[in-house]
């Protein structure tokens, strides 16, 4: 007999301030970063007893060392779990969190149990975007991709020849607009309550606290200008206009509708559908654009229907080609109104969650909103969308 299948939420969502590589966390390992993440999950939602999560994904990008040995079951266990809570490790480079969330969806949906955890972690400093790989000759040999495609600022720089629109001048218009808007949602207090504060130990003075994400900075259309162009002389990708190299956590509640209301959880956000593709690997920036297309077409929406945007700003370029394709203006109110991964950090496996936990926010402040979306381009070539309904839309009522 056929099941029917399950709606699934967003129950909650954290991440730890993100550091630069390098930076604070230098000497916080990587499991340690995501544990605090599930602690301070159980610990926000009392309700919920430990044994009624009953799986835990944690995605790493290079999943070695210790953000390695399938790192969601050992977060789990070190995080106080039951030892009878299975979990398991995903790679899907910078979608890692994103894949996470919507891998344990389909177990929800389908009945294999209730409630699971789904989140990822990037230690960036200890653990560089590579390490330790070993590409098959055949993908080089063979001109399957174009080389550039293994080095993701260069893909960024493909992606200026193929949309000459998007000059340096917009993309560090752009740049610019997200530390803005991140300074102002820090001033206005509104990133601070998904924030999980790290005990960090600098050799030089010793133990303290990692509140506040490390990345954000002052900066100006005329210092922007003066970056070097790292991928290319005379290019038009610089650290400005870019997201850095970071370290940081995230981890998400994500539940049975009926379930989460049963258990007295909160419904932030109700996940409709999304999508996954891939793309030519030398201009992976693109990739969220058919990703948003298929998870619209899955939905039965168009781009016209959506109220909120999160679209991860790994580079300018690749949110301004999205931008361009569906007809939205560079400075729409309705994308990343509190910035993004240009000015508070992008570490890879991570940032899937952290464009899902501030929608969910924003969705709280916006009941007029039903529809909002979380994208993101994905390396060597791949994009992936998330449609979610905002529970409190007014419509409803």
């Amino acid at each position: 007999m056929p099941r029917q299948v399950r709606d699934v939420v967003f129950v909650d969502g954290v991440r730890t301030p993100f550091g630069k590589a390098g930076g604070m966390y230098a000497d916080t390992r990587a499991d340690d970063l995501v544990i605090r993440c599930i602690r301070e999950l159980l610990a926000r939602n009392p309700q919920l007893p430990p044994d009624r999560v009953e799986e835990v994904a944690i995605a790493a990008t290079t999943q070695i060392g210790d953000q390695g040995l399938t790192i969601g079951r050992t977060a789990a266990l070190l995080a106080g779990l039951p030892k009878s809570t299975p979990g398991f490790s995903i790679d899907r480079m910078c979608a890692g969190a994103m894949t996470a969330v919507t891998s344990v969806a389909g177990g929800i949906a389908m009945g294999a149990y209730d409630v699971a955890i789904a989140g990822g972690v990037e230690h960036m400093g200890r653990h560089p975007m590579g390490e330790g790989v070993d590409p098959n000759p055949r993908i080089l040999a063979e001109k399957l991709v174009d080389p550039s495609a293994l080095v993701m600022g260069a893909t960024a720089e493909n992606l200026h020849d193929r949309a000459p629109r998007i000059t340096k001048e917009r993309a560090d218009a752009f740049a610019l607009a997200s530390q803005v808007k991140t300074a102002k949602a820090y001033a206005d207090g509104k990133l601070q309550p998904d924030l999980v504060t790290m005990a960090v130990r600098d050799p030089a003075t010793g133990w303290g606290l990692a509140s506040t994400d490390e990345a954000p900075r002052e900066t100006s259309m005329e210092k922007l200008a003066t970056l070097k162009t790292p991928f290319r002389p005379h290019g038009k990708v610089t650290a400005g206009n870019a997201a850095g190299l970071n370290d940081g956590a995230t981890a998400s509640l994500i539940a049975a509708e009926d379930v989460a209301r049963e258990l007295g959880l909160p419904v932030a956000m109700r996940m409709v559908s999304f999508g996954y593709v891939g793309v030519e690997p030398e201009v992976m920036g693109v990739g969220p654009i058919p990703a948003t297309e298929k998870a619209l077409r899955i939905a039965g929406l168009g781009i016209e229907d959506i109220g909120l945007f999160e679209l991860n700003e790994a580079f300018a370029v690749q949110v301004l080609a999205f931008l361009d394709h569906f007809g939205i203006a560079d400075d729409d109110p309705r994308v990343n109104p509190w910035g993004g991964a240009i000015s508070v950090g992008h570490p890879l496996a991570s940032s899937g969650v952290r464009l899902m936990t501030q929608l969910a926010r924003q969705f709280a402040e916006n009941p007029q909103v039903r529809y909002g979306i979380t994208a993101m381009c994905i390396g060597i070539g791949m994009g992936g969308s998330v449609i979610w309904e905002n529970p409190a839309w007014e419509g409803d009522k």
